[in-house]
């Protein structure tokens, strides 16, 4: 009998231990990743006159999620079409040559919305993620659909880091770390992502935390932290850091960094006030219908180009992951449709090629061999498992209407 019971509990243990490992790898770092507790960010954001009830407020309102009733058909694509956004394959890198000295006007894109600005001499790194997942846990999450151009130890010293807002898609912890080690430069973000930082070690005298319409000067140039239209939150509580675009003006050149947002009317008050931009630096990407109102569609970005004064438009948040359900290369295509007609001047670089603004080469097509893949399993569609969507399904079931 002790035998046969023994046998019973080393059985039980066996089927357990697959699942209950799963579980503690997945949840592997997740404390330290989820960043600072609400209740340290509330000193630090309580006397924006954007905060109010305990979080941030868009200034038009703004649904982050589809309404309930339309959340059914949302889940239903989250299971059945998150292939679709695939490429039909390999995304072609190219390798950054950034020259010793910055120039007077050049962009680096390392994909999504990682980009290394050159104006007037110095250099501003936005959004910098190299992780392998946007997302708290090691396991679960959408993963890159291709690596990063360069290793982060092998870019130059920059003057400042930038970040729009605290997901996970632009604010990656490993890359946070690595720059640390790596870069002297401060942190310039909005308010409350500074507490993010100090939980992971940046130190106070590298942290500068601004509201919309604060400005820093690092060095020549003028950092303008800047309205945008989206949400915030790393996971159980949302908006409670602020999110925003950034107008980056020197001496002689301007540039105009979305990070990632719906569209706004505030862009064109932003381009009467900081603009005209040399370039603008806008998301196309990870748009539907049911969050239209914090992602831009690309007819959007070209309207919002037109509204910031922009002359060169070079497109972001598109390419590197799989976070919606339109084809892959759809982003860029719609783009090119819109801004033909109208005259703008796009740049399409591929994830790790530096565009000299001023001396320009003509426009390629290196997105159309790649393609959109048209069928393809749910497996390794970037969601990390149908685990993960059956369970985000439910938890997004039970959020009020």
């Amino acid at each position: 009998m002790l035998s046969r019971l023994s046998r019973r509990t080393a059985l039980t243990a066996a089927v357990l231990a697959g699942p209950v490992g799963w579980v503690t790898a997945a949840a592997w770092g997740l404390p330290t990743a989820l960043g600072a507790h609400r209740g340290r960010l509330r000193r630090v954001v309580a006397g924006s006159p954007h905060f109010s009830d305990g979080k941030f407020h868009n200034t038009l309102p703004t649904p982050a999620i589809a309404p309930a009733n339309t959340r059914d058909g949302l889940l239903r694509q989250w299971h059945d079409e998150r292939h679709v956004g695939l490429p039909g394959g390999p995304i072609p890198l190219a390798r950054p040559e950034i020259p010793r000295d910055a120039a007077d006007l050049a962009v680096t894109w390392f994909g999504h919305a990682s980009a290394l600005l050159e104006l007037d001499g110095q250099r501003v790194l936005f959004d910098p993620v190299w992780g392998r997942r946007v997302s708290p846990s090691p396991i679960i999450g959408p993963t890159r659909l291709h690596e990063p151009p360069m290793a982060l130890d092998e870019l130059p010293p920059v003057d400042a880091v930038v970040i729009s807002h605290d997901h996970y898609d632009h604010l990656d912890l490993p890359t946070v770390r690595t720059l640390l080690r790596t870069q002297t430069a401060p942190w310039v973000v909005p308010l409350g992502i500074g507490e993010h930082l100090r939980s992971w070690g940046v130190p106070e005298e590298r942290i500068v935390e601004l509201d919309w319409d604060g400005e820093h000067r690092v060095g020549a140039l003028t950092l303008t932290c800047t309205e945008a239209r989206h949400f915030s939150g790393r996971y159980f509580h949302r908006d409670t850091t602020l999110w925003a675009s950034w107008a980056v003006s020197g001496p002689r050149h301007r540039v105009f960094f979305g990070g990632d947002t719906g569209y706004t009317p505030a862009f064109a008050a932003i381009g009467a006030r900081l603009g005209p931009f040399d370039v603008t630096l806008l998301p196309i990407g990870a748009y539907n219908d049911a969050w239209h109102a914090i992602h831009m569609d690309p007819e959007e970005a070209v309207r919002a180009h037109g509204d910031l004064g922009g002359n060169v438009l070079l497109p972001i948040h598109w390419a590197t992951y799989n976070l919606a359900f339109h084809r892959w290369a759809e982003p860029v295509e719609r783009l090119l449709a819109a801004a033909r007609p109208r005259g703008i001047d796009v740049v399409v670089p591929q994830p790790g090629e530096r565009t000299d603004v001023l001396d320009r080469p003509p426009l390629r097509d290196w997105w159309t061999p790649v393609g959109s893949a048209v069928a393809a399993t749910a497996e390794g569609a970037g969601v990390g498992s149908a685990v993960l969507a059956r369970v985000v399904s439910r938890l997004i079931a039970l959020l009020p209407s």
